[in-house]
């Protein structure tokens, strides 16, 4: 089961906040593909949530779109800042990225982002976020969200 942001935003608003404010504290973030032999590659990345979705734009031809292209799974991780605080607490999506070749939605995407062009447009379909984040100085608090389940949170010492 996959649900897009919108869907996702509308179950859990407060974690969706939380994962928004953490993506858009920093510009670059991690993402992690497949690639040809099944192994994993991370690649830096800059995300967009717009009109109710997590957009990945990529280069041309960039070996994460080729990736994607080939095998759609992936998993993004917010850019954690500098030094150990982290603000919010460490986010994590995972999913399914699907390429948008609607010249309409991609005319869109440029009108509101202004990226260089040409570039690859993928829209995504969650399948987890994850958040995890210190409690008191004491517990360690692991918030899973997945499509059609309540939000589970585990705390830890």
């Amino acid at each position: 089961m996959t649900a897009n942001w919108a869907a996702f935003a509308t179950a859990e608003p407060d974690l969706a906040d939380t994962v928004e404010k953490r993506f858009g504290a920093y510009t670059h973030h991690v993402l992690a593909t497949l690639r040809k032999d099944g192994s994993p590659r991370t690649s830096g990345l800059e995300v967009r949530f717009l009109n109710g979705e997590l957009w990945l734009g990529m280069m041309p031809d960039s070996v994460k779109a080729l990736d994607l292209r080939r095998a759609p799974r992936f998993a993004l991780q917010a850019n954690p800042g500098e030094g150990t605080g982290m603000g919010g607490g460490d986010v994590r999506i995972s999913g399914r990225a699907i390429e948008v070749e609607d010249a309409e939605t991609k005319a869109g995407y440029v009108e509101e982002v202004e990226p260089p062009e040409p570039f690859h447009l993928f829209r995504t379909e969650l399948t987890e976020v994850v958040r995890t984040y210190v409690e008191d100085d004491t517990y360690l608090v692991v918030q899973v969200w997945t499509p059609g389940e309540p939000l589970r949170t585990i705390k830890r010492t």
